[in-house]
């Protein structure tokens, strides 16, 4: 770590600081102001799209099909955040959308496929508008606490979805022998995607308290004067 030079003034340290701190540059901003009012877009799609299907039938059951085509195109894009919420969100939310719900066809019609895609789509609604908002510097208190808060609800919510629909595909998965590879063969490699599939639901069992517990500990540092304050007024 490399110290200030002797005879440095205070001011001059605090603007060297200040410049480390600066946020991106005004073409930078712009585009992710887009790209994030875009990704709200597209969750507004996916929502709007839910409850018309519903409407229309007049049952829950099925709706997958109505929004196939969103939720593939806009959960396959790239959440700008933290390490964490990354790695185990973005990568999961692909997997379930690709090597699951797309490739066994036969889950997409379970409860559970309605119940993490909704789960999805509310968290990403709040999470892109809380992005734009906070490029613009005009993030309202209402998005922040809806940001730090709906997700006590929702990542259990989609989360239990999320297994309920791998489970659901294990038998055709078993039964068809997806993605899997037998010896002998010339690369002398074999692979159970069964197996793996089992091996991807036992990892929710150390990742989501992380990923969970991660949040509430935001949530506090993040609201947590703000609802101190309140309840002294």
């Amino acid at each position: 770590m490399s110290a200030a030079a002797p005879g440095t003034s205070k001011a001059a340290q605090s603007d060297v600081a200040a410049k480390k701190k600066k946020g991106p540059g005004a073409l930078a901003t712009a585009y992710l102001v887009i790209y994030n009012v875009v990704m709200t877009a597209g969750w507004l799609v996916i929502a709007v799209g839910l409850v018309r299907a519903y409407l229309a039938r007049g049952s829950y059951h099925g709706l997958y099909y109505s929004i196939e085509k969103p939720l593939k195109f806009f959960q396959t894009g790239i959440v700008p955040s933290s390490v964490v919420l990354t790695g185990f969100q973005v990568l999961s939310r692909v997997f379930l959308t690709w090597a699951i719900t797309h490739s066994v066809r036969e889950v997409q019609s379970e409860d559970s496929v309605l119940l993490f895609v909704t789960a999805w789509t509310v968290t990403e609604i709040i999470r892109y508008s809380f992005y734009t908002f906070s490029l613009l510097n005009h993030l309202p208190y209402l998005i922040k606490w809806a940001r730090y808060t709906f997700f006590i609800v929702l990542y259990p919510m989609g989360v239990t979805g999320e297994l309920l629909t791998i489970y659901a595909a294990l038998p055709y998965v078993q039964k068809t022998g997806l993605y899997s590879i037998t010896l002998p063969n010339k690369y002398n490699f074999s692979f159970d995607y069964y197996a793996f599939l089992i091996v991807v639901m036992l990892s929710y069992i150390p990742l989501f308290p992380q990923l969970y517990f991660h949040m509430i500990r935001q949530r506090k540092k993040v609201l947590g004067h703000a609802e101190d304050y309140s309840k002294v007024e």
